[in-house]
C-alpha cells in the first residue's frame, strides 16, 4: 500500500537522521540472539535458583530447556484502579502457557504511581523520573536470562512508557503488551469538570468535589478521560504491541480474559524458536513510531508524548524530535472527540467503532505504515478489526464497522472533526515548545498580553483568590522543568485559567512544565525548552513584558529589543526547594543529569 507522501517524507527523514543508530541497534539485538534457549547459557546452579519454587510440572519444563518460558513484569498494585485488576493476571498467563507446553513465571514488578493522586502534591515531582526507574526495574526483571518472551502489565502514565524503554534495550526477545481496560463511565466529564471550576471559584466546598470526584473515579480500570494512560493504550495498539482491540475492553470479563489468555499463547508463538519469531526490536522501527505520532494525532491524545515518544524512540535506536511531530500534524485529521477535545469518555469512543474503525480509516487515508511488523503478524490490517466470543467462548476477530456507531465521537478521514491534528512546535526567543489545540476555540489560539510571572502554580492559584487576574494575562509559570523539580504537571492551573477564560479575559499559560492529557481549553505552551533552570529565556521574563502565544503561525516569543532581553540578569532557581520530602532527596542525581524536554527528558543512557 502507498502512503501519503507527507507520511513518506517524514519517515525517509527519520530513518536518514537515525542511520547509524539504529544500524548499531540492530547489530546488538542480532548477536543477543543465542542458538539455544536463553537459559540454557546458564549453570546448573544459576538455573537451579531460577525454577526453585516453581510447581513440579513447570520445573521439568524449564529444565528441559525445549518450550519457551514467558516472564511477566507487572505493574500490579491494588492501590490504583488502573492496576488493581493484574493481581488476577499471574495465574491467568501460567495457566494458558501451559495449554500450549510452555512456563510462564512472574520476573519482576515495577512502581507504578497516579499523577491522579499526586497532583499538587510534592509526590508529582517523582513522576516524571519514574518512567526512567520502570524501565531500570524492567531490565532488572529481565536480568535472569531465563526467559524466551515477555508480556508487559501496566496502563497508566509513566508506566507503559517506562516498560516499554525497558524492553526495548531487551530488543531481542518478543514482547506482548496486556493492558487492564477502563472502568465504566462515571458522571459526565463536562460536569466533574463544572464541579471543578465552582470549587476553585469558591462556589462549592470541599464536600461538594470529593462527592464529584468519587462519582467519576469510582471503580476498577483506567480512568475514562483521554489522558496520558489511554492514549498510552492507542499507541501500544497502533504500534503493533497490543492483541487486536485489547485497549478499552473492561477489567474482569470473560472478552478482557480471553485477551490476556490469547497474549500469552501468541508471546510462546512468536519466541525465538518457532517460525513467527517477533523480537521487540524490530517491531518498534521507523514506521511504528510514525504510527504511533500518527495515532497520536488523529486521537488528540497527551502532550506527554511529545516526551515519552521520543525516548521511546531513541531507546530502539531511532531519532525524533517535535518537528517531526508539527509536519505529522498538518496532514493527520482530528477523528476522535474524547475529553478534553469532547464530551465523549473512552468507553463511549469504543462504544462506537474505537480502535479497529480508527485504524482502518487511517489506513484508508493513507496515513500508516500498513506494513509494519506487529506482535499478531499479517501487518497492521489485522488491528482493523474487534475481538468477540462466540456462543462457545471461544475468541475470534470480526472487522470494524462500516460505520461510526456515533459520528460526534468518532469521524470518518472524509469528514473530520478537523483537518489536522491539533498539535504544534510553538518557536521565538522564549524557546521551542508543544501547544495543543484541539480543544482551544479557533478565537483563543492567538493571545498577545502582559505577562505574569510566576514560580510555581501555588503563586498563581494564591493571586486568583486575592482578585489580581481579572485581566488579560500571559501566565509564565517557570523553575517546572527536569533539572528544576522533575517536571510536575500543572492540573492544579487548569479550573483556575478555565474561570479566567469565563470571565472574558484572554489568556494563555507558557511554562516549562507539564500539563499532559488533560490539557484543555485554555492555550497552553507547554515543555519549554531551554528551561529556565538551564539558564533558558523564562528565566528572563519579567512581570509586564507583552507575550505572544500564536498556536497557528507557531510562535513564541516576547516583545522585548533582543539586546536588551539578551543583557537582562536571569532569575534563578532555589535548588534546595525540591530536594526533601516524599522521597525527592533520591532524586538529586536525576535532576542534575536529565535530559532536555525535546530529547525526552531521560536520565538513561540510549546513547548506542
Amino acid at each position: 500500500m502507498s502512503n501519503h507522501s507527507k507520511i513518506q517524507e517524514v519517515t525517509e527523514r527519520i530513518v536518514e537522521r537515525s542511520r547509524e543508530r539504529r544500524q548499531r541497534y540492530l547489530a546488538r539485538l542480532d548477536a543477543a540472539i543465542p542458538h539455544s534457549p536463553y537459559r540454557g547459557q546458564l549453570s546448573c546452579t544459576n538455573l537451579a535458583h531460577g525454577f526453585a519454587a516453581s510447581p513440579q510440572e513447570d520445573k521439568l519444563r524449564i529444565m528441559a530447556l525445549r518450550a519457551p518460558n514467558v516472564g511477566i513484569v507487572t505493574a500490579y498494585n491494588d492501590m490504583l484502579s488502573a492496576h488493581q485488576p493484574f493481581g488476577a493476571y499471574p495465574e491467568i498467563i501460567k495457566s494458558a502457557a501451559r495449554e500450549v507446553g510452555a512456563t510462564a513465571q512472574v520476573a519482576g514488578g515495577v512502581p507504578a504511581m497516579c499523577d491522579g493522586i499526586t497532583q499538587g502534591q510534592p509526590g508529582m515531582e517523582l513522576s516524571l523520573f519514574s518512567r526512567d526507574v520502570i524501565a531500570m526495574g524492567t531490565a532488572v526483571a529481565l536480568s535472569h536470562n531465563m526467559f524466551d518472551a515477555a508480556l508487559c502489565l501496566g496502563i497508566c502514565d509513566k508506566i507503559v512508557p517506562g516498560l516499554l524503554i525497558g524492553a526495548l534495550r531487551f530488543g531481542h526477545l518478543p514482547f506482548i503488551f496486556v493492558p487492564g481496560g477502563p472502568m465504566p463511565s462515571g458522571i459526565p466529564n463536562e460536569m466533574k469538570a463544572k464541579v471543578r471550576q465552582r470549587y476553585a471559584a469558591g462556589e462549592v466546598g470541599k464536600d461538594a468535589l470529593l462527592e464529584s470526584e468519587s462519582q467519576s473515579y469510582h471503580a476498577p480500570g483506567t480512568c475514562t478521560f483521554y489522558g496520558t494512560a489511554n492514549s498510552n493504550q492507542m499507541l501500544m495498539e497502533i504500534m503493533g504491541l497490543h492483541m487486536p482491540g485489547a485497549a478499552f475492553v473492561h477489567p474482569n470479563t470473560p472478552l478482557r480474559e480471553a485477551l490476556t489468555r490469547a497474549a500469552t499463547q501468541r508471546a510462546v508463538a512468536i519466541a525465538k524458536d518457532g517460525n513467527e519469531f517477533t523480537p521487540i526490536g524490530r517491531v518498534i522501527d521507523e514506521r511504528a513510531i510514525v504510527n504511533g505520532i500518527v495515532g497520536l494525532l488523529a486521537t488528540g491524545g497527551s502532550t506527554n508524548h511529545t516526551l515519552h515518544l521520543v525516548a521511546i524512540a531513541r531507546a530502539a535506536g531511532i531519532v525524533i524530535d517535535w518537528s517531526d511531530f508539527e509536519a505529522l500534524s498538518h496532514v493527520v485529521p482530528l477523528l476522535a472527540k474524547v475529553y478534553p477535545n469532547g464530551s465523549a469518555d473512552v468507553n463511549q469512543f469504543h462504544e462506537a467503532g474505537g480502535m479497529g474503525f480508527l485504524i482502518r480509516e487511517l489506513l484508508s487515508a493513507e496515513l500508516l505504515h500498513a506494513d509494519v511488523t506487529t506482535v499478531a503478524g499479517k501487518g497492521l490490517a489485522a488491528y482493523a478489526q474487534a475481538p468477540q466470543l462466540d456462543a462457545t467462548g471461544k475468541l475470534g476477530w470480526h472487522a470494524a464497522p462500516a460505520t461510526s456507531g456515533d459520528p460526534a465521537v468518532l469521524a470518518t478521514h472524509a469528514q473530520p472533526f478537523s483537518a489536522d491534528g491539533g498539535l504544534r512546535l510553538l518557536q521565538g526567543n522564549l524557546g521551542r515548545a508543544v501547544i495543543k489545540v484541539s480543544a482551544v476555540k479557533p478565537q483563543h489560539r492567538l493571545v498577545r498580553a502582559p505577562a505574569r510571572v510566576f514560580d510555581g502554580q501555588e503563586q498563581l492559584i494564591a493571586a486568583y483568590k486575592a482578585g489580581e487576574l481579572n485581566h488579560d494575562f500571559v501566565a509564565v509559570i517557570r523553575f517546572q522543568g527536569p533539572q528544576a523539580n522533575g517536571m510536575p504537571e500543572l492540573h492544579q492551573l487548569t479550573p483556575t485559567l478555565a474561570n479566567i477564560l469565563d470571565k472574558g479575559f484572554m489568556t494563555a499559560l507558557v511554562t516549562d512544565g507539564r500539563m499532559s492529557g488533560a490539557s484543555g481549553k485554555v492555550p497552553a505552551a507547554i515543555h519549554v525548552t531551554p528551561e529556565a533552570a538551564a539558564g533558558g529565556p523564562l528565566a528572563r521574563v519579567k512581570d509586564g513584558d507583552i507575550v505572544v502565544v500564536d498556536a497557528e503561525a507557531g510562535q513564541l516569543y516576547v516583545e522585548v529589543p533582543a539586546a536588551d532581553f539578551d543583557a537582562r540578569a536571569a532569575a534563578t532557581f532555589d535548588v534546595s526547594a525540591p530536594q526533601y520530602g516524599l522521597g525527592r532527596d533520591l532524586f538529586g542525581n536525576f535532576r542534575r543529569t536529565v535530559g532536555g524536554a525535546e530529547a525526552g527528558a531521560s536520565v538513561l543512557t540510549l546513547e548506542d
